[in-house]
C-alpha cells in the first residue's frame, strides 16, 4: 500500500496493527487524506490554504450558472480534492480549511471567499486577508499578493475547470480571506515582509500532521535503512530522488537533528537553503540586514555568512554529507565537492 501524496510504502505490520478493514483503509490512504503510523496509529491530513482558494475559486464561478454545495480540485499531486461549499450565491462561494490533525495549524476553520465574474480569459486576484509581499527575494515577487507559484497553478488549474463546465470564455474571480489579516499577525509574515494577511501556500495541496508520533514514524523509517537522505521539505524529496536514486529519501521537515538521532550508516542532508543553512546556523540572519536565506542568497551569493553557516552544517552533520539546492534542483553547496577541492 502506497501513500500517493509522499509515495511512502505503508510497511505490512503498519497495515496489520490499525485493526481497520483493508478495503476501507486502501480507500482512506488512497485519497491522500490518512497518514498510517508504525504504531498502527491513522492520522488525518488537512487541504493547504492553496487547496481551500481553489475550491473557493472553483465554487464561485460555478455558482454564476448554478447552485454548488460541494466542489473538487485538482492538487499538485496529481489527487483530486474535494471540499464542501459552505455558502453559495450566484459569483460567491465560501470554503471553509477543514480540520485535520496538525497540531499546531492556526488556518484550520477560516474561510476563504471567491467573487467571480465572466470574462475573456482567467485572471486571479488577491483580495482582502491575502498579505501582499513587501520585500524582493520571495518566491512572489514584490507588490504581489501572496500567493505562491505552486497554489497560484492550482487555482488557475481548478477555475480552468469551472470555466470548461459552464463553456465559458473565462472568469476573473477574486479570492479573499476575512480573517487573514488578523491571523496573519499570529505568524511570522510580517518578519519576512508579508504584510496584511496570511500566504496562500501549498506544494502538494495537502496539510501534513506534524506532531510526535509522526516523527517517531519517521524514526522508524530512518532507522530501517543505512542509505538515507534526509530532506526539509517537498521539493527536496522531488530532487533528492532525482539525485540519489539509490537512497531512502524522508522529508523530516525542520527536525534535521532529530533524523539524524535516527541515522547511521551513508546519510545526507539535502535541502534548500533557508533550512539547511540556518540549521548549521541559526543566528546566520542575525544584525545581516536581511530577512531571509534566499534574499541573501540573490542579493549577496559571496556572503560570508553563507559560507560560514553550510560549514557549520557540515560540523554538525557529524560525517553526513550536505547538500543545498535551489528550487530548480540545481545543487548550489555540496560537502563533497568541498572536500574534493
Amino acid at each position: 500500500m502506497i501513500d500517493p501524496v509522499n509515495n511512502f510504502k505503508i510497511p505490512e505490520e503498519w497495515i496489520v496493527r490499525t485493526g481497520l478493514p483493508r478495503e476501507e483503509l486502501e480507500k482512506n490512504v488512497a485519497s491522500g487524506m490518512i497518514v498510517v503510523l508504525s504504531d498502527g496509529s491513522v492520522l488525518k491530513r488537512g487541504y493547504t490554504t492553496g487547496t481551500t482558494a481553489s475550491a473557493a475559486a472553483k465554487a464561485a464561478v460555478l455558482s454564476l450558472r448554478k447552485t454548488v454545495d460541494s466542489v473538487s480540485v485538482p492538487t499538485p499531486v496529481g489527487l483530486r480534492a474535494y471540499l464542501e461549499v459552505s455558502e453559495s450565491s450566484p459569483g460567491r462561494a465560501v470554503v471553509k480549511k477543514i480540520l485535520n490533525d496538525h497540531e499546531s495549524d492556526i488556518t484550520r476553520g477560516l474561510e476563504f471567499v471567491g467573487e467571480a465574474r465572466e470574462a475573456k480569459g482567467i485572471t486571479i486576484f488577491g483580495g482582502k486577508g491575502i498579505g501582499v509581499v513587501r520585500r524582493d527575494g520571495l518566491q512572489v515577487s514584490k507588490g504581489k499578493p501572496a500567493i505562491n507559484p505552486k497554489p497560484m497553478e492550482q487555482i488557475r488549474a481548478a477555475v480552468q475547470e469551472a470555466v470548461e463546465e459552464l463553456g465559458l470564455q473565462g472568469a476573473e474571480v477574486t479570492i479573499s480571506i476575512p480573517e487573514g489579516e488578523r491571523i496573519g499577525k499570529e505568524t511570522l509574515n510580517s518578519r519576512i515582509g508579508v504584510e496584511g494577511g496570511i500566504s496562500v501556500l501549498g506544494s502538494t495541496g495537502f496539510v501534513e500532521p506534524w506532531n510526535d508520533h509522526l516523527g517517531e514514524t519517521k524514526g522508524d523509517l530512518i532507522r530501517c535503512t543505512d542509505r538515507v537522505v534526509l530532506t526539509t521539505g517537498r521539493i527536496g524529496m522531488r530532487y533528492s530522488h532525482m539525485l540519489f536514486p539509490d537512497y531512502t529519501v524522508v522529508m523530516v521537515g525542520s527536525r534535521i537533528s532529530e533524523g539524524l538521532d535516527n541515522a547511521s550508516g551513508n546519510v545526507i542532508i539535502c535541502g534548500l537553503p533557508g533550512l539547511v543553512l540556518k540549521w548549521g546556523n541559526p543566528k546566520m540572519l542575525e544584525d545581516s540586514g536581511y530577512v531571509t536565506v534566499v534574499e541573501m542568497l540573490e542579493m549577496a551569493p559571496e556572503h560570508e555568512r553563507l559560507k560560514e553557516a553550510f560549514e557549520m552544517a557540515v560540523d554538525k552533520g557529524k560525517g553526513a554529507r550536505i547538500v543545498v539546492i535551489d528550487r530548480d534542483g540545481s545543487v548550489l553547496m555540496d560537502s563533497k565537492s568541498e572536500k574534493q577541492k
